[in-house]
């Protein structure tokens, strides 16, 4: 290569010779990227533009000098004038396509480094002169028109496809020429085609394996009646299958066959809780091998990777989503279609062609409701995206969505189909509970009085303070078990794991626990008997899906319960739920789904605002799109809390590392599975206790080992703040 040629990225080999990719071969490696994510949802001509002239800026002599001086290839050299790039590509943008071309090419292309800016940054972004020595005589794309229609709560969403179709071109061509060793890692991928051959073993196995009861029958009908249903067109379906009727696998099989159908490329499962995740992920990798399972969220553990390399396959492909099965938190999906940073919007162009499986779908926030529901009716319409919603408990999304205020009303999905037809009746044949509710007001002392009356049974309360007074009153005999958000990840996930294999084992007489409602949904677990504090009629429900659950115990009861004043009653939202419950008729057959759609009609109504961070108001003027602004506001789980890392199992070792070492991404990870998120005010009674001090700036640790508790967790020896928080 000739050094006269315009540089784009450089290094120095482990020889010391210097290694120069030029502007001209990095542009045309992310032109041909990006024209090819454009291309998959029908604008591969747009996203040329982008590769095209995202760089152009790098023909400066500013930034010829800067890299050269940064890089240490010329470190004595002279900087002159502004060598920042990005800007020069959205003036061409402008310069060729015109104003309405911002939208698409010039915030795509002023951002792709910083992250997609508010309308209004725009004009002074680009208020600067392209230096004389850039070549500015490109020649003019001519652009397809889409094949959609587009309106005006759509554009948002594409015009940050676009930006991802852009940086994670970026990303993967500067990898390539960078980095060529995590570059070879991200090929190689199995197609859904290639892993169904897997799924239809496993299922052919456990049926051979199954015994002959009614729940297994109901199981299969389940099963066969999503591969009948998975022929169908790209659209928006419901799975409404009781707890215990199998709809993991039935869903699985169900979107596999549906993706193949269609040509779709890959399965995302969004689920609320990390719990239900970890336990779905390792049910996956169990039939795909680790090397087709991508699991994406805060608390995902690495340790149960042996293999170095598949460990970093795995970590890059959590950067773009680039694998065929992703299971991942609703709060990842979410904020990233909101999001506006380039690490973080990589991944949306690998969400296109795709299934989505929403799981427990009613626990979506109803603050969101308007803009999440919106989102998923652009990337169905826009990007080729199926939606499965899967739940016992099914919300409804569909049609005219009303809230107390008039002004609370926002058109839903036009059209769901529901897999499981209603002469199945399913809440009938899967009928092992029935609900006892008390709503007279009682006292821990009485409530543990009740539980201890029952060898094996299961309290789901609604507060971290709650689950421990109750837990305090329990006699210590046999497993009694505590847990909440008050103990760490690895610790709840052992907790939980002790307890599966306790209750498998007949043995085992007495098996009482009490916990927030982390176990609520999901987690398969089967208890005699359960007992649930007075909540919405969704949580009830979840909550009697853990008794009984294999029907072997004939009709089993779930007790509905409520705290006398002077302890915790239901607020905020709980509270909400809580009083559209009661307000439906007591004869009411609470298993039935018209039950749930009534339920849902009377929560909604309740609501003062679906969108209560004002999504419309910044993103669906298409003129005036806030994309930082929204991407700030649009946070499904407030955070009011802080985390601090406590001392349970090896954290204290992985502590040392950090500090010594400084972070990774792997150790970050590892120490991700001692964190618990705690109020203001129990911080700041834990730093006036002196247990607690700031390792570096923003880590904090609980280095007092006796303030963790192996049964409970992360103590407040203080009396406990009035604050409630949930989970």
């Amino acid at each position: 290569m000739k050094m006269a040629e315009l540089i784009s990225h450089i290094y120095q080999d482990n020889v010391g010779r210097w290694i120069i990719q030029s502007n001209e071969e990095h542009s045309v490696g992310v032109t041909r990227l990006a024209s090819r994510f454009a291309g998959e949802f029908g604008m591969s001509e747009w996203g040329k533009v982008l590769g095209q002239l995202h760089d152009k800026g790098k023909e400066s002599h500013a930034f010829q000098q800067h890299i050269k001086k940064e890089s240490g290839y010329e470190p004595d050299i002279k900087v002159c004038g502004n060598y920042n790039h990005a800007f020069i590509g959205g003036v061409l943008a402008r310069k060729l396509y015109g104003k309405s071309a911002d939208i698409f090419f010039v915030n795509q292309i002023v951002s792709h480094h910083t992250g997609l800016h508010d309308y209004d940054e725009i004009e002074g972004i680009l208020n600067q002169d392209i230096p004389a020595e850039v070549n500015i005589n490109i020649g003019k794309e001519k652009l397809n028109v889409p094949a959609f229609k587009i309106q005006t709560n759509d554009f948002h969403h594409l015009a940050r496809m676009m930006f991802s179709c852009l940086v994670d071109a970026d990303f993967l061509d500067t990898e390539a020429f960078m980095d060529k060793e995590s570059s070879m890692l991200r090929r190689n991928k199995a197609t859904l085609y290639e892993l169904l051959p897997l799924l239809e073993n496993k299922l052919k196995d456990l049926k051979a394996k199954a015994d002959n009861s009614n729940v297994n029958a109901i199981r299969n009908q389940v099963q066969q009646q999503c591969i009948k249903m998975s022929d169908t067109e790209i659209g928006f379906y419901s799975l409404t299958v009781p707890t215990g009727g199998g709809k993991t696998l039935s869903s699985l099989v169900w979107a596999m066959k549906h993706a193949i159908r269609n040509g779709q490329k890959r399965i995302i499962i969004a689920i609320p809780y990390t719990s239900i995740i970890v336990q779905t992920a390792s049910v996956l990798r169990s039939i795909f091998g680790e090397e087709n399972v991508l699991e994406h969220h805060s608390n995902v553990d690495p340790e149960h990777i042996k293999d170095d390399r598949l460990q970093e396959k795995m970590k890059l492909a959590t950067e773009n989503w680039d694998y065929p099965i992703i299971v991942t938190t609703n709060v990842q999906l979410f904020e990233s279609m909101f999001s506006n940073k380039p690490s973080v919007c990589r991944k949306l162009h690998n969400i296109v062609n795709s299934v989505i499986i929403l799981d427990e779908v009613q626990t979506l926030p109803m603050d969101y409701l308007q803009p999440v529901v919106d989102s998923l009716k652009t990337y169905h319409k826009l990007f080729n995206v199926s939606f499965l919603f899967t739940t016992a408990s099914q919300p409804v999304l569909s049609g005219l969505i009303e809230g107390c205020n008039p002004k609370a009303v926002f058109k839903g999905i036009d059209h769901i189909t529901e897999i499981i037809p209603c002469e199945f009746k399913l809440h009938d044949k899967l009928r092992r509970v029935k609900l006892s509710i008390n709503n007279e007001g009682r006292t821990y002392d009485e409530v543990a009085e009740m539980l201890s009356k029952h060898k094996r049974v299961l309290c789901i309360v609604n507060t971290r303070r709650d689950a421990r007074e109750l837990y305090a009153r329990l006699p210590q005999e046999g497993i009694t078990l505590h847990l909440s958000k008050m103990m760490c990840p690895a610790h709840i996930s052992e907790t939980l794991d002790k307890l599966k294999k306790a209750l498998k084992d007949d043995t085992n007489e007495v098996i009482r626990v009490v916990s927030t409602q982390l176990i609520e949904a999901g987690v398969d677990l089967d208890f005699p008997v359960v007992y649930r504090q007075e909540a919405g009629l969704d949580s009830v429900l979840q909550a009697a899906g853990r008794c009984n659950r294999e029907g072997k115990n004939g009709l089993s009861t779930t007790y509905v319960f409520s705290l006398s004043k002077e302890h915790n009653l239901p607020r905020g939202d709980m509270q909400v739920a809580n009083n559209a419950r009661l307000s439906l008729s007591a004869e009411m057959d609470w298993f039935a789904p018209k039950a749930m759609t009534s339920y849902f009609k009377q929560l909604y109504c309740r609501k003062e605002c679906f969108d209560v961070k004002g999504m419309k108001h910044y993103l669906y003027n298409p003129k005036e799109i806030c994309f930082a602004t929204a991407a700030k506001e649009f946070q499904m789980i407030v955070d009011n809390g802080i985390n601090v890392i406590v001392c349970w199992r090896n954290s204290f070792e992985l502590i040392q590392q950090l500090l010594e070492k400084g972070p990774s991404y792997m150790l970050i990870r590892k120490l991700s599975k001692y964190i618990v998120n705690i109020t203001k005010t129990d911080f700041k009674t834990l730093l006036d206790m002196g247990v607690v001090s700031e390792k570096k700036e923003g880590l904090f640790v609980v280095d007092y080992k006796q303030q963790y508790d192996e049964h409970i967790g992360l103590r407040i020896d203080n009396n406990w703040a009035n604050e409630v928080l949930i989970q």
